[in-house]
Formats: structure tokens, sequence, C-alpha cells
């Protein structure tokens, strides 16, 4: 389930973030991750015409907040980034809310998505390739505020009217 945050929702979101092995893996994210850290990201969500959402996971009883995914504008481009809370790893969230993304991002007009993820974490573009992302081959330092310094990482981006990208996108999840 996705949905926008609300103010209310810091204490789960500080919660969900304060790990450092979830922190290292992002570029702006701080470590120590703070609750005012939280509280930052619920005001800059509600103040950004780009979508910025809570992820949750719904199989639970009561639903759990286990990352956030958005469309951000860096540098003139628009890029999609993600985290998810390590308990809940490898477990197709991180797919799901980025095909999300993208679909979002294809309705408000943009042509081009960009993304990229340290090379030590692998697992990230794995899942950009299966939202249909493709690799650039570009690889540079990039500063990470969960490890403080720079790390290399590795750049891909989407394009509107691939159709090998476009189809990765339109793939909807499998009934349980």
């Amino acid at each position: 389930m996705l949905r926008p945050p609300w103010p209310e929702d810091a204490a789960a979101i500080f919660e969900a973030a304060n790990d450092e092995r979830l922190v290292r893996n992002l570029a702006r994210l701080p470590w120590p991750y703070r609750p005012n850290d939280a509280d930052f990201y619920c005001r800059m969500a509600a103040a950004d015409p780009l979508p910025h959402l809570l992820i949750f996971d719904r199989t639970m009883e009561r639903p759990r907040l286990i990352g956030t995914c958005g469309l951000d504008e860096t540098e003139g481009r628009i890029a999609l980034g993600y985290w998810i809370r390590h308990d809940a790893w490898n477990k197709g969230y991180a797919t799901e809310a980025g095909r999300a993304l993208v679909a979002m991002g294809r309705a408000l007009g943009y042509r081009r998505l960009t993304a990229t993820h340290f090379v030590d974490n692998p697992a990230s573009g794995a899942v950009l390739r299966k939202i249909g992302f493709r690799d650039t081959g570009r690889i540079e330092a990039r500063w990470s505020e969960g490890r403080q310094s720079r790390a290399p990482a590795r750049h891909f981006e989407w394009l509107a009217g691939d159709i090998e990208a476009d189809m990765d996108v339109e793939k909807r999840p499998e009934a349980a």
C-alpha cells in the first residue's frame, strides 16, 4: 500500500529508517537518523509537487510502515528513489513501489527518469532492472550522508517508449 506521508507518520518513519544497514545504502539520509529528520521528511513531502510516498506492508493485521519512495528533481533530472527497512528486504516491496512510481512519472508526462545505487548494493540494481531501468554504464563517486564519504555509484535511466522498459512497468504483482 502506498500513500503520502502525514505529520503523524514521523515516529514510524524514524523507527523504520533508524538502521545503519539501511542508511549506508542511501545518498541523503543522515546517520544517525533522528526524529527531527523524519519530521523534516514529512514537511518536505507535503510541499513538493512530485510524489513522495510511504510503503506499507499490508499482509499483517495492521499495516506496518516498511519504507518510502518518491520522485525528486535532482540536477535538472527527475530521479526515482526508495528505501525499505531491513526486515522487509527481498520481498518485492521495492519492485512494486518502483513500478508504481514509474507509472506516476509517466502519467505526469516525464519521458526520462534516472536512478543510482551504490555499487556495493547490487540488490538495488536488480530492482531498477526489474522496473525497466537500463544501466547507463556510468559509475562515479557519490556522497553518502550515512557513510559520511563518497562511494562508487552506478547510474540508470528509464526512457518512455522503450518497449521492454514499458513492458516491465506494466507487469502487475501476481496474486498470492
